[in-house]
């Protein structure tokens, strides 16, 4: 008698351990998640008929107080009956001509944990039922819906930071094409971030945690910066010059204040390697919370600018030269006075669009050209023997007219997955662009395109464009990863963006995170760029020579 006693003691102190195991956290990653379904899914909220946010903020007292997961669940059970009857039109029919891209897409989280079975049919149900929207995709697509006080939010109240993050966190579960090539799965960097969103002291707080989560996207798109009254930014001060790291230093590549910059003997090649007493290595490390990038080449390229930068005049920087290690104590100025070269007229050197260098060799510079200039452009060079086209930078909407010159007939380049909005987080492929016709006048020199950790989106994509010329070589090293359009959003305090379709070649073949792979690599080096070398342009000249 006393065995059985006590072994129904233990299987009862077990289970009342067990309930009270449920967390905080669980609980609002569970309803971060069922209150961003319902979002998209139940045709009620989604068709706007409610206050979805002010709704959320009215439940997480209760969620808070809730105990258990059936208490947990009960919650969300009634939240759901309390919506109303769902209309039954299952099964709802795909048209034949939809074919979906299902790698971002998982529902399974119906059956988390915390979930009764009662809650899970429920959703299920819900899915199977779902709304079906009207709305047809394009670029101006909004996908937070029926936003209305996202700039009223007071981030030192914690509701109102969780609906930001529940809002935030599932815009990108259902509406980010590349979330099945982030680093980290997207539900796990909810779980990472809920304690410092929930727990944060301040509004500083928030945007920092914030910030740390929109680099988990590891898309070269983002940026989140933070600005305004209340934000805690102070006013930056910024080295005279900007550069690239190699080999884990920081070379200078282009002087932006020459009197600062020549105040303390600081030239193009020169080396630095510490920062206030922190090796460039460690400088890179510290910030990889900070930065969303595609991939490392675009990260260090984003990194410079940070490092470069400083909440304080007074720096201590290491420079290395000749083999030896000078530490000199400079001061950093505002924006204005560190980047005089902007605003002092003739200070920036002119750059041709275009040119004819040795050799009957043309030259285009992508980022300044404009489409008016292309006719000008074909008739200066459609008779060399090749055209380097540089674009290790941003350029212009010329593809179109420059295709439509290179090419000796119309090709596809490039295919699109849209969202697929009659089924939220699936995506569906549509067909992309093309570029060139029917032309026997067409360009019959070799085409080299540059490209290198500055050429991004329309850069990657106007790339992939050219390499239908089918006389194409690309040169250089691996771009930064983000092809795609970018859809920005603004909050209180900081605004953010996000790639909003996914861009592939014709095959299948991925650019996100991977970038446009050179068909033969090459990279500055510190020697190259302290000799006023463009090494990346004389390996294209020594190949337009020699095939090789």
């Amino acid at each position: 008698m006393k065995k059985i006693t006590l072994f129904l003691f233990i299987i009862f102190s077990q289970t009342i351990f067990s309930a009270a195991k449920i967390t905080e956290a669980e609980k609002l990653f569970a309803t971060c998640k069922v209150w961003g379904f319902l979002k998209y899914y139940h045709p009620k909220v989604a068709g706007g008929e409610v206050n979805w946010d002010n709704q959320l903020l009215e439940k997480l007292p209760k969620i808070e107080n809730a105990k258990t997961k059936e208490e947990f669940s009960l919650i969300l059970e009634n939240w759901i009956d309390d919506l109303g009857p769902i209309k039954e039109i299952a099964p709802i029919a795909v048209p034949k001509d939809v074919k979906f891209f299902d790698k971002n897409f998982d529902l399974s989280w119906f059956n988390y944990k915390l979930f009764s079975k009662k809650l899970s049919k429920k959703l299920k149900f819900i899915e199977e039922n779902r709304f079906q929207s009207d709305e047809e995709f394009d670029y101006s697509f909004d996908g937070l819906k029926y936003v209305k006080n996202y700039f009223d939010l007071d981030y030192t109240n914690k509701g109102s930071r969780i609906l930001m993050l529940s809002a935030y966190w599932n815009l990108i579960e259902y509406y980010f094409p590349y979330k099945y090539v982030m680093d980290q799965k997207w539900d796990l960097s909810l779980e990472h971030i809920l304690p410092s969103i929930a727990d944060a002291k301040s509004e500083d707080d928030f945007y920092f945690a914030f910030k740390k989560l929109t680099s988990k996207l590891n898309d070269s798109h983002v940026e989140t910066p933070i600005y305004g009254v209340g934000a805690g930014k102070k006013a930056s001060n910024y080295f005279p010059a900007t550069g690239k790291i190699i080999n884990e230093k920081l070379v200078v590549t282009e002087i932006l204040g020459d009197s600062l910059a020549d105040a303390d003997n600081i030239k193009i090649g020169t080396v630095i390697n510490k920062i206030n007493g922190k090796t460039i290595k460690e400088l890179i490390e510290e910030n990889r919370d900070l930065i969303c990038a595609s991939n490392e080449a675009a990260y260090l390229d984003k990194a410079v600018k940070r490092i470069l930068s400083s909440n304080s005049e007074n720096v201590q920087v290491e420079f290395l030269k000749d083999g030896k290690y000078e530490t000199k104590a400079m001061i950093w100025s505002n924006y204005h006075d560190s980047h005089r070269n902007e605003f002092k007229k003739g200070a920036i050197k002119l750059k041709e669009k275009f040119k004819l260098l040795d050799n009957n060799i043309g030259y285009v510079d992508m980022g300044i050209i404009k489409p008016r200039n292309i006719p000008d452009m074909i008739e200066a060079l459609k008779s060399t023997k090749a055209i380097v086209f540089d674009m290790r930078n941003y350029p212009n909407d010329t593809w179109k007219q420059i295709s439509d010159f290179l090419n000796a007939e119309e090709k596809r380049f490039c295919d699109y997955t849209e969202p697929y909005l009659k089924y939220p987080g699936r995506y569906e492929w549509v067909e992309g662009r093309k570029a060139g016709f029917e032309n026997k006048d067409h360009y019959k020199g070799k085409v080299i395109v540059l490209l290198n950790e500055d050429a991004f989106s329309q850069s990657e994509w106007t790339a992939m464009c050219f390499q239908t010329a089918g006389n194409t070589t690309i040169i250089g090293s691996q771009t930064a990863g983000t092809d795609g359009n970018a859809i920005d959003i603004d909050f209180k305090y900081f605004h953010t963006r996000y790639t909003g379709i996914g861009v592939y070649y014709p095959d299948g073949r991925e650019t996100q995170r991977i970038g446009i792979i050179p068909d033969i690599e090459v990279k500055p080096t510190i020697k190259g760029i302290q000799e006023g070398k463009d090494e990346v342009l004389d390996r294209a000249l020594s190949f337009i020579e020699t095939g090789k």
